[in-house]
C-alpha cells in the first residue's frame, strides 16, 4: 500500500477530536441559487461526471488495528453517490429561518466514517423557484482554506461550460487491504526513516551551519506560537459545555463597502472584517450582561500552509495562529487600531511558521499520543472561538447552468467552544457564517445582527454614506430566500 495515502499527523488530529457526540469535525456551506432547481436525478449525474477529478471522494477510512498506525484512505466497494447526494425539501415557499433551520440540521449530523467523508444536500422550496445546496465535508479529507479550489467537483464558470473529460476507463475500487496488511504496513513505516528526516540529514552535511541556524529560527517561531496557548484564554460565556446540536445563521454584507472602510481608515480587509467580529461579540457580550472592560477574547485563526504547488489537493495544509479581539473597546477607530496592531505582530512574531513546524512534527507522534494531545486540548481553554477567513471568488459559479447567488460558509466547534464564525468572499460579497451550540446560543440572530451594526459603526467612522438601517442592509441579500420572510 502507497505510505501517501495514510493521513497526516493533523488530518487524524480531527478524528480524535471527533471523540464524542457533541463534536463534529467536518466544514461546510449553505449554497443558494436562482431556480428552477434541478432533479435529484439530474445532480447525482452531475456529481459522477466530475467524480474522478477527486478520487478521494470514492474513498473511507480504514483504521489499523490497535490503534498502531494513522488511518489510511481506501476505495469503498460499496460506494454509492445517491447515498452522498440526498434530496431534501421545505415546505414551500420556504423562507429564510427554515433554510437556516434545515441546515443547523443537516451540520449537527456527525458524518458516518464507514463510508467516505462527505454529503451533499439538495434543498426544494424555496422562494421564487430557488433552491439551495449544503455541503459537508469532514476537516481530515479537506482544509477549509484549500476546500476553495475543490469546487471543481461541482461548479462551472459560464452557463454553458464545455464538457468535463470523461476518464479513461471506469472506476473501479482497488480491493480493501486486511488487518494483518495494514498492522504490517504501519508497524514497517515506524522502522523506515521519513523522507524529511532524510533530506534533512543530506542537508545536514551539506551546510551545517545554514541548517542550524533553520532549526533555531523555527524553534522560536515554536515557541511565539505556543507561548499564548500555554497561558490560556479568558472565561466567557461562549466557552461551555455544548452538545450536538447546531444553529446556524448569517450576515452577508457588500464587499465594496468594506474595502471601502479598509481604504479609508488604513489597514487590510481582513483588519476590517476581525474588527468587525470583535465589535460584534462585545456588543452581543453587554447584551447578556458581560463585563467587557480590558476583556480581549483569543481568536484561533487558520492559515494556509499550502505551497502554490499543492493547490487543489487534498488533506490539511493548514495550521494556526492566536489573535487578541478587543471586544471591550467600543470606540471603532481604536478597536480597528488594535486590530491592526495585533495583525502586524502575528506576522512578526513567525507564530505561522512556528504552527507549520509543530503541524509537521504531528507527522511523527504516534496515535495514542495524538489522541490524548486531542483530549487534553478539550480540557483546557486555549482560545475563545474559532474565526476563519477565506477569499472566494470574486466572479458568478454555476451548477447545472443555475447561477449561485450567495455562500455561507461553517467551521466546526471544538469542545467547549460554543461559537464558530466562518467568513467567505464571493462575487461581491462577503458572508458572515455563524455556527452555535443549540443551547448555549439562542439568540444567535441577535449577533448575526449586531455583527452588521459593528461594520456600520465602521463604515460611518470611514465617512460612508449610511445605509437604511443595519437590519435592512442584512435582509439585503439575493431574493432567494428573502421573498417569503
Amino acid at each position: 500500500m502507497a505510505n501517501s495515502d495514510r493521513l497526516s499527523g493533523l488530518d487524524a488530529s480531527f478524528l480524535h477530536l471527533e471523540h464524542d457526540a457533541a463534536t463534529h469535525m467536518h466544514v461546510a456551506s449553505c449554497m443558494v441559487f436562482e431556480g428552477p432547481p434541478p432533479s435529484h436525478d439530474e445532480l447525482v449525474a452531475h456529481v459522477e461526471s466530475r467524480l474522478h477529478l477527486v478520487p478521494r471522494y470514492r474513498q473511507r477510512l480504514a483504521f489499523v488495528p490497535y490503534g498502531q498506525g494513522r488511518p489510511v484512505w481506501v476505495d469503498d466497494p460499496h460506494f454509492n453517490t445517491r447515498y452522498h447526494v440526498q434530496h431534501h425539501a421545505l415546505p414551500r415557499p420556504g423562507g429564510e429561518e427554515e433554510l437556516k433551520q434545515l441546515a443547523g440540521r443537516a451540520f449537527s449530523q456527525q458524518l458516518d466514517r464507514n463510508k467516505p467523508l462527505w454529503e451533499l444536500w439538495l434543498v426544494e422550496g424555496l422562494a421564487d423557484g430557488r433552491f439551495a445546496l449544503l455541503g459537508k465535508t469532514h476537516h481530515a479529507l479537506v482544509d477549509g482554506i484549500s476546500g476553495v479550489d475543490i469546487t471543481t467537483v461541482l461548479f462551472d464558470l459560464t452557463r454553458d461550460p464545455p464538457a468535463t473529460p470523461r476518464p479513461d476507463a471506469p472506476w473501479v475500487p482497488r480491493p480493501l487491504p486486511s488487518d494483518a496488511q495494514l498492522l504490517a504496513d504501519a508497524l514497517l513505516e515506524r522502522t523506515t526513516v521519513p523522507g524529511e528526516i532524510a533530506r534533512g540529514l543530506r542537508a545536514t552535511l551539506r551546510a551545517p551551519r545554514r541548517v542550524v541556524k533553520k532549526v533555531v529560527e523555527d524553534l522560536a517561531a515554536v515557541g511565539s506560537f505556543t507561548l499564548p496557548g500555554v497561558r490560556g484564554a479568558p472565561s466567557s460565556p461562549l466557552n461551555v459545555r455544548i452538545g450536538p446540536h447546531r444553529r446556524f445563521t448569517w450576515d452577508n454584507e457588500d464587499l465594496e463597502r468594506v474595502k471601502a472602510i479598509k481604504n479609508a481608515l488604513g489597514g487590510t480587509v481582513n483588519d476590517v472584517v476581525l474588527c468587525t467580529v470583535a465589535g460584534g461579540l462585545g456588543r452581543y457580550l453587554r447584551a447578556h450582561g458581560h463585563p467587557t472592560i480590558d476583556l480581549v477574547l483569543r481568536a484561533m485563526i487558520p492559515v494556509s500552509v499550502r505551497a502554490d504547488a499543492e493547490r487543489g489537493a487534498l488533506g490539511n495544509q493548514v495550521a494556526a495562529v492566536w489573535a487578541g479581539l478587543p471586544v471591550g473597546v467600543t470606540e471603532p477607530l481604536e478597536r480597528l487600531e488594535l486590530v491592526k496592531g495585533e495583525m502586524e505582530g502575528l506576522k512578526e512574531s513567525g507564530q505561522a511558521v512556528g504552527a507549520r513546524v509543530l503541524t509537521e512534527l504531528t507527522g511523527f507522534a504516534p496515535p495514542t499520543v495524538m489522541a490524548q494531545a486531542a483530549r487534553l486540548q478539550a480540557h483546557q481553554r486555549f482560545f475563545n472561538l474559532v474565526v476563519t477567513n477565506v477569499p472566494g471568488p470574486q466572479l458568478p459559479l454555476y451548477v447545472l447552468g443555475r447561477r449561485m447567488e450567495a455562500i455561507y460558509p461553517m467551521v466546526p466547534l471544538a469542545q467547549n467552544q460554543a461559537l464558530g464564525i466562518a467568513i467567505m468572499s464571493y462575487d461581491g460579497r462577503i458572508s458572515f457564517g455563524l455556527n452555535a451550540d443549540f443551547d448555549a446560543l439562542p439568540d444567535l440572530e441577535l449577533l448575526a445582527g449586531q455583527l452588521s451594526e459593528a461594520l456600520e459603526e465602521l463604515a460611518d467612522a470611514a465617512g460612508l454614506p449610511p445605509l437604511d438601517s443595519p437590519r435592512r442592509r442584512r435582509n439585503g441579500r439575493p431574493a432567494a430566500v428573502v421573498a417569503a420572510t
